[in-house]
């Protein structure tokens, strides 16, 4: 299978500009986990060239980003071929945001255990989100629990 890319990298709104966000990118994929390494690799070969710090390319986007598609796929659609997800990346030199939605019923994010306490250490959930607050500068999920925004940024 092949993923839809349209990189669009035209003036978005004053907003987003002053946040330092000049272009965006988007990508839909379907719920099959054997493309999100392609995916990630798109995101961030468009990525890598524009922002200051390559470091967090390739390392805290790329995982952050994979946990989260993970996650859409496997939790949010439970793997419905289907069901897609949709990627949409706003960045620039300063700042990335990356935003992954998936089609499921949403989740309470406030839910999720601690995986570093010690009752939780064995359980199998939480890890993602756990790693991906550690990586990234910020995270947010919409009402319906069922879309997550990452957050970077490097001065």
């Amino acid at each position: 299978m092949r993923l839809a890319v349209q990189p669009q990298l035209s003036a978005l709104d004053p907003r987003l500009a002053a946040e330092g966000l000049e272009a965006e990118l988007r990508l839909t994929l379907p719920s099959d986990v054997g493309l999100v390494e392609d995916a990630v690799n798109v995101v961030a070969r468009h990525l890598e060239a524009s922002f200051v710090d390559r470091h967090t390319i390739r390392f805290n986007l790329r995982v952050a980003l994979g946990e989260a598609l993970l996650n859409a796929i496997l939790y949010g659609n439970c793997e419905d071929d289907a069901k897609g997800v949709a990627v949409r990346v706003l960045f620039g030199r300063h700042a990335i945001e990356m935003e992954v939605t998936d089609e499921g019923g949403g989740f309470d994010y406030r839910c999720v255990p601690d995986p570093t306490l010690p009752a939780n250490r064995l359980r199998p959930c939480g890890r993602g989100l756990f790693l991906i607050r550690q990586l990234v500068d910020e995270v947010r999920f919409n009402d319906a629990g069922n879309s997550i925004c990452m957050i970077l940024r490097r001065t």
